[in-house]
């Protein structure tokens, strides 16, 4: 069982202020790889567009939201969603939340909202292991939100030029939310995504990326996948859908490469160590 070192379950955000780099997919899937490995697991999406709500089979306009959480201090556990797997649950989103970052301007604390209701949640929860959380693609209030409740940030980049210098915006802002709202924060893993192993420029801009983050990078990477756009627009992730397609093998392999991520007691450590990685791979 992964907990962070206050005992608390790893809450991990999906971040990248950048739109189109498999952000939603990968928050998607990689909670369920892990509700699929038998960690409970909790996904919340913070992202008004609701497609991580979408792949998750919710109706827009069904319900409370997170924007009831936020705004309307409705409780986490009243907004807490089923799905078909036992082990994961979700946070639904809607287009509301576009709207928050507007009304929570002049409210005190606004940056700690979603921290505050997830920690009124996970004391009532005592079985989480994993809370992920697909964040929009921006720097904004709900971002921020994000960052001060999390404890690991998954950062999915696609392999180009630009890569390097939105990491460098992101690592900015972590470096402010770190010193103000949560010292707990660190990027624990940049994942590459939509790679295509024939196109020589992806496979050199990800050598680049490795040479500049090291042991930051995820070993494994994912590869553009019809699948994995297809399973959202019928309710269900591509690990449900289609299990053995390379998107749902990548996921589940990533998931592998985040426990090991935040084991390790170092930012970007390789201290997991290859040989549990590849007992994990086995299993």
């Amino acid at each position: 069982m992964a907990k962070s070192r206050t005992g608390l379950p790893r809450i991990v955000a999906v971040v990248n202020q950048k739109g189109g780099v498999g952000k939603t997919t990968t928050a998607v899937n990689i909670a369920a790889a892990l509700a699929e490995a038998g960690h409970q697991t909790l996904l919340i999406d913070l992202d008004p567009q609701a497609n991580a709500s979408l792949a998750l089979g919710f109706n827009r306009g069904s319900g409370l939201t997170g924007y009831d959480c936020l705004i309307g201090d409705v409780p986490m556990s009243s907004i807490v969603r089923p799905t078909g797997t036992p082990t994961l649950s979700f946070v639904p989103s809607s287009v509301d939340l576009a709207a928050s970052e507007i009304e929570l301007v002049d409210v005190d604390g606004r940056e700690r909202r979603l921290a505050d209701s997830l920690d009124d949640y996970l004391s009532e929860s005592g079985d989480l292991e994993f809370v992920v959380i697909d964040c929009p693609p921006s720097l904004g209030l709900l971002t921020v939100n994000a960052l001060a409740a999390a404890t690991d940030l998954v950062v999915p980049v696609q392999p180009e030029f630009y890569a390097l210098d939105g990491l460098s915006q992101l690592t900015h802002t972590v470096g402010l939310v770190r010193q103000g709202l949560n010292a707990r924060l660190r990027i624990s893993l940049v994942c590459i995504t939509m790679i295509d192993s024939r196109i020589a420029a992806q496979q050199h801009s990800a050598d680049e990326l490795r040479a500049h983050l090291g042991s930051l990078v995820a070993r494994t990477t994912i590869p553009r996948d019809d699948g994995l756009s297809v399973a959202p627009g019928v309710g269900a992730t591509a690990l449900k859908m289609l299990p053995d397609s390379p998107g749902a093998r990548a996921y589940r392999d990533l998931m592998i490469d985040l426990l090991d991520a935040v084991d390790s007691p170092a930012l970007g450590s390789d201290s997991a160590g290859d040989n549990d990685s590849e007992r994990r791979r086995s299993a």
